[in-house]
Formats: C-alpha cells, sequence, structure tokens
C-alpha cells in the first residue's frame, strides 16, 4: 500500500467503523442503493471505459459500474482494508474478472497518467484531509476529456435519518454532529464551496443537481435503532453517556422511528449533490 497522509480517516476506516461496513454491506446498500442509478447515469459509462471508484467501500458501486464496462474495467480505492476483503469476495463470487481493489488514499496514491475515461463516488470523497490536493490527484488519473460523477450528503435538514438522531438532544452529548466542514460526511454539502474545491483542483464543466432516495434502514423501528446506534457514530454517542441514559436514548429513537415504519420496513429520505465535471 502507498503513502497514507489522511491517518484519522485512515484509523477509523481500519476500526470500528470500517468493520461494521464491511459486515453490514448489504444493509449499507440498502441505505444507499437508490443513489446507484442517477450515479451511473451521469457518469455515462460505456461498454469499453476504465473507471475509478473513489472511497468504493465494499465496492458496489464498483460491481455495478464493472457491468457497465463490460469490455473495460473497474477499480476500487479506499483506504479501508475490511470493507476492500469484503469487496473483492463479493467480485469473485459474482465472477467479476474486469473489477480490481486498491488499498491507498486517494490524495497520494499515483493516479497520475493512468488515463481512465470516469470517475465515480457513491458518498466517498467527503472525508479528504485536503479535498483540493485529493481531487486534483484524481483529475491527474482521468484522460483529457475524461469526466466524474459524485454524489456527496447534501445538509442535513433533507435527511431524515439525522434529524431522527438529532431528537436525541439533550440525552446525547450531539454536539456539532451534522455539521458542515471537513473532513467529514457532510464536508461538501454547500454546493457552492464543492465548485470552489473542484475548480481550484483543475475541473471544469461543473454541475451540481440535488437528489434524494429513500433508503431501507430496518425492518422496524427497533431493527432500525440497533442499526444506526451499532454504527460508527452511533457507538461514539453512546460512549460519552453512562448505561441508562444510553437505555433511555434507545427507547427515544425507537419512538421516533416508528413514524417512519410502512410495509415492513423503516424507510426515511436522504438528499445528496449529485456533482459532474470533466478534465479540461
Amino acid at each position: 500500500m502507498q503513502n497514507i497522509v489522511n491517518t484519522e480517516q485512515e484509523q477509523a476506516w481500519n476500526g470500528y467503523e470500517g468493520v461494521h461496513w464491511a459486515r453490514h454491506q448489504d444493509r449499507w446498500d440498502a441505505v444507499n442503493e437508490g443513489f446507484n442509478e442517477p450515479l451511473l447515469t451521469a457518469a455515462a459509462i460505456g461498454a469499453r471505459d476504465s473507471v475509478l471508484d473513489i472511497g468504493c467501500g465494499a465496492g458496489a458501486t464498483t460491481r455495478l459500474a464493472a457491468r457497465r464496462a463490460v469490455e473495460g474495467r473497474a477499480m476500487g480505492l479506499d483506504l479501508s482494508a475490511p470493507m476492500l476483503e469484503r469487496a473483492r469476495a463479493s467480485a469473485r463470487a459474482e465472477n467479476l474478472g474486469n473489477v480490481v481493489f486498491e488499498r491507498g488514499d486517494a490524495q497520494v496514491y499515483p493516479l497520475e497518467g493512468r488515463a481512465f475515461d470516469v470517475a465515480i463516488s457513491r458518498f466517498g470523497v467527503m472525508f479528504f484531509a485536503d479535498p483540493v490536493a485529493a481531487f486534483a490527484n484524481i483529475l491527474g488519473g482521468l484522460r483529457p476529456g475524461g469526466r466524474a460523477a459524485f454524489v456527496v450528503a447534501a445538509d442535513g435538514g433533507g435527511n431524515e435519518w439525522l434529524q431522527a438522531l438529532a431528537g436525541l438532544r439533550g440525552l446525547l452529548p450531539m454536539g456539532g454532529f451534522g455539521a458542515t466542514g471537513g473532513p467529514g460526511m457532510f464536508s461538501l454539502a454547500d454546493h457552492d464551496r464543492t465548485h470552489e474545491v473542484l475548480s481550484a483542483a483543475g475541473f471544469g464543466e461543473i454541475a451540481t443537481e440535488r437528489v434524494e432516495a429513500y433508503g431501507r434502514w430496518g425492518s422496524d423501528a427497533e431493527d432500525a435503532t440497533a442499526f444506526l446506534l451499532g454504527s460508527g457514530p452511533g457507538q461514539h454517542l453512546l460512549g460519552q453517556v453512562d448505561e441508562a441514559t444510553g437505555e433511555r436514548a434507545r427507547r427515544a429513537l425507537e419512538d421516533i422511528l416508528r413514524a417512519y415504519e410502512k410495509d415492513g420496513a423503516v424507510r426515511m429520505r436522504s438528499t445528496a449533490w449529485l456533482v459532474t465535471a470533466v478534465r479540461p
């Protein structure tokens, strides 16, 4: 593996957070899969294209890209060893021979001159320590005229799962959870900032479109609560309070999530920016 400069994120995604995502790949894909079609449509992947998937995680979007680039190839890049192990296993199980996964930091991974036709990411480009440097490196991996399509989290107000967690203020130390800035989940929630970052990195023809999708968070309120509070952010919040307070927070979240139960599932709306750009 090449040099890592984003050490804080490297530690997070190779610790509890990465293990949780790897173990629950199917559940996280059920949360986010509504953004797959807008992302891949915007990417316009051709049969012979070479595709780079940044922050690919357990590889769902990389494998979808590989199926579209049937005579080409797809490469997934991520910091998380547990998630990449799951990604490789899934690719083998699906007999995909035109996909590879590499562990590395997109900010410094040697992408220059790789001449990818398109770079994609589903919620994987919000965690850079130096976003301008990272996007400049991604730009260098594209051929001239190569295109990029990224889905990044929009503001917390349009994300019902975040609103549900916000209902626990007074029980859990929410602090700045969900705040914009970075690196973090909402670091590119301000689309003007995203435009500035991509422009500084050298991209042109930058456009943003607000998109939304409903994700499946669990079979019922109890199941969805266990999943949310079992995630990295949930565990972080629970770890700051005593057991009794944590149990009250759990019951309160179950009450909140019952409003989202319908037809045997808890579904909540998420909003995102679909960002497209081109290497001049």
